[in-house]
């Protein structure tokens, strides 16, 4: 385990500002935190023609817990209604839900189609009745679908990778053994998967939904394009080319689905592949010269340029995107950045920084493209890592206009009424505080569905509870 203390262990403001600036994480911070009418976190939020009723937002949180065939089931449903329940007025996607099957980056990941849109929209309700039973209106509450094709990271039949990638990557192609040019897209299998992702929009609007989430992140083919600088043909090499794949799904679906409102969740900085060093600690993976496929990577492989994330958010802008969350990196091989803790997933390694300067560096990222772009929505990402002190950089940064809505994750794992608890004032149970231990990536990666083991007495009880025991030990 790294010597980087212990959240819980920061009992006072000044403890916890003080070892920030000790590890160097410059992170906006408010003493005192408000509740009620007046707080930050309770101010509407203007869109179109309807307001989004608070500043919280619900992040995609995947289950690996659907029926084989693509449909939800009792623990899928349990999630949802966690997130109706968590008093959050916009729920950036839900989870990530494959357009065709052979898309999925796991067997029991959940798919759109003309068999499982029922299921979908009984799904959103379960989710919309949670909230109303809670927060009372719901004509406030914003609700989309995240859609995804895994690219890369496609096991659609199971633990076996069976890859679809924007192109031959040399470090990440033998990181994770993928086989020759056969595994790469081409233009056409593209352009019918842009059909793909209309015909799933058609569907998620009859559903309900109010927007669809065209992912470009974490290492999913909507973000490889992004970085496909060596990629021959239409969709490779300028940024044009790179950008195309959202210019062209923009227009079919607002063909296919006039209407329905599109968001786009962004890795808007990448990192070089990161593997376990001396002591388990993370590197870098070494490349020789400078590193061109990270998307908003200064080339040097650790470092951040947002000269093309801006290109892309003003492209957004020229197609009538306004619905933007930031997130960073991938959680396959630079998890430290797009998901800072100081637990490690078992497929991981430790943290190469204090987790809190992960943190910073993804508020950060977030306050400069809300500044390039004042007038987008934009949700922040990489909070849940702060813990006790998460209202207080939350509200800072409301406060300041660095972004306009606070995206929890893994919080609503162990902790769904976080959100509802801090609008109105109650104190935190502290013993549902998620401390990133990591057991709800870890469950997965051994085949197991994900949830707070640790923390939420559901999880514990089930018999994955134990297998997952044995497999950490082992």
């Amino acid at each position: 385990m790294s010597d980087y203390r212990r959240l819980a262990q920061l009992r006072t403001p000044a403890q916890f500002l003080d070892y920030c600036r000790a590890v160097g994480a410059d992170l906006p911070f408010d003493a005192e935190v408000q509740s009620g009418d007046g707080s930050a976190f309770a101010q509407a939020r203007p869109y179109h023609n309807r307001r989004i009723g608070n500043r919280f937002a619900v992040l995609p949180m995947e289950g690996w817990d659907g029926a084989p065939d693509g449909r939800p089931t009792d623990l899928t449903r349990r999630r949802w209604q966690h997130f109706g329940q968590s008093g959050a007025k916009l729920v950036w996607g839900g989870e990530a839900v494959a357009v065709r099957r052979d898309g999925r980056a796991n067997a029991r990941q959940l798919v759109i189609d003309e068999q499982t849109v029922p299921d979908l929209a009984d799904l959103r309700e379960t989710l919309v009745r949670a909230h109303h039973e809670q927060m009372g209106a719901t004509d406030d509450l914003w609700i989309g679908l995240q859609l995804t094709h895994s690219g890369r990271f496609c096991r659609p039949n199971g633990p076996t990778l069976e890859p679809r990638t924007a192109y031959r990557h040399p470090l990440l192609d033998a990181h994770f053994k993928v086989p020759g040019e056969g595994a790469i897209l081409s233009d056409d299998e593209i352009d019918r998967l842009i059909e793909d992702v209309a015909r799933a929009a058609r569907l998620a609007q009859r559903a309900g939904f109010d927007f669809v989430d065209v992912k470009h992140c974490h290492g999913y083919l909507g973000h490889e394009l992004l970085s496909a600088v060596d990629r021959p043909g239409k969709y490779g090499g300028s940024f044009e080319n790179r950008t195309r794949f959202l210019r062209e799904t923009a227009a079919a679906i607002r063909a296919t689905a006039p209407g329905l409102d599109i968001g786009v969740r962004l890795s808007a900085a990448d990192f070089v592949p990161f593997r376990p060093g001396a002591s388990a600690v993370g590197v870098p993976e070494a490349f020789d010269g400078p590193y061109p496929f990270a998307f908003g990577g200064d080339g040097s492989g650790t470092g951040v340029d947002l000269g093309e994330p801006r290109r892309f958010l003003d492209l957004m802008a020229d197609l009538d995107i306004r619905l933007l969350c930031v997130t960073l990196g991938s959680p396959y091989y630079t998890p430290h950045i797009q998901r800072p803790a100081l637990f490690p997933p078992s497929d991981g390694y430790l943290p190469p920084e204090d987790p809190l300067v992960g943190v910073a560096r993804q508020i950060r990222v977030t306050r400069d493209l809300k500044r390039h772009r004042p007038e987008m929505l934009v949700v922040g990402s990489g909070y849940s890592y702060l813990q006790d002190w998460l209202p207080n950089v939350a509200q800072a940064v409301l406060r300041a206009g660095m972004a306009d809505m606070v995206g929890l994750g893994r919080m609503m794992l162990s902790y769904p009424e976080f959100p509802n608890d801090v609008l109105r004032g109650r104190p935190l149970q502290r013993k549902r505080i998620c401390r990133t231990f990591s057991d709800c990536t870890t469950a997965p990666r051994h085949g197991l569905v994900s949830g707070c083991y640790p923390l939420d007495p559901f999880y514990a009880a089930l018999p994955d509870a134990e297998t997952l025991r044995q497999k950490k030990a082992r």
